[in-house]
């Protein structure tokens, strides 16, 4: 018996399509930065901040930090973690508010820049503060929020269809 389709909120569709929808942000950011990068000709050893988390986490688990040779993988698994959950609460949320995707995703970005790059970063000490940070390094960060932003918001709209 086919289902037919209703507007009625459903939290559990939400939350997988919204799993998805971070996962595959996370990708499509990871490669627009690896892009950048590749362009780029900054000889940065600046220890990026999901490697940083990753020890945090590391240390609190099992008392020592990632070995070296195991930082980069640590680090991506950070970036899909947090990836993946800011793609389960904005979807869901969508479901509710549908407002929060305003601009296709492009406000979820900004929010994600404001909140966790300019404000939850450096609170943590896993950055620099805002203030001493390069115009350059702020740019790159909305760069690529938005592309996170619209990649979520467009997957979870495709699956979000798919599934009424």
């Amino acid at each position: 018996m086919a289902h037919a389709p209703t507007d009625t909120p459903n939290i559990w569709a939400a939350a997988a399509a919204g799993l998805v929808a971070g996962l595959a942000a996370s990708f499509v950011m990871d490669r627009f930065q690896a892009g950048v990068a590749a362009l780029s000709s900054s000889d940065s050893d600046t220890e990026p901040a999901t490697e940083k988390a990753a020890d945090r986490v590391s240390q609190a688990v099992v008392g020592h930090d990632v070995p070296d040779d195991r930082k980069p993988l640590a680090g991506q698994a950070v970036h899909y973690a947090l990836g993946a959950g800011l793609g389960v609460v904005y979807a869901v949320a969508a479901e509710y508010r549908p407002a929060v995707t305003a601009g296709y995703g492009t406000a979820f970005a900004l929010a994600n820049t404001a909140l966790l790059d300019e404000a939850a970063v450096p609170a943590v000490g896993l950055g620099e503060a805002p203030w001493k940070t390069a115009p350059s390094t702020h740019l790159y960060s909305v760069a690529s929020h938005m592309v996170f932003g619209t990649v979520t918001e467009g997957v979870r709209r495709l699956l979000r269809g798919w599934m009424r």
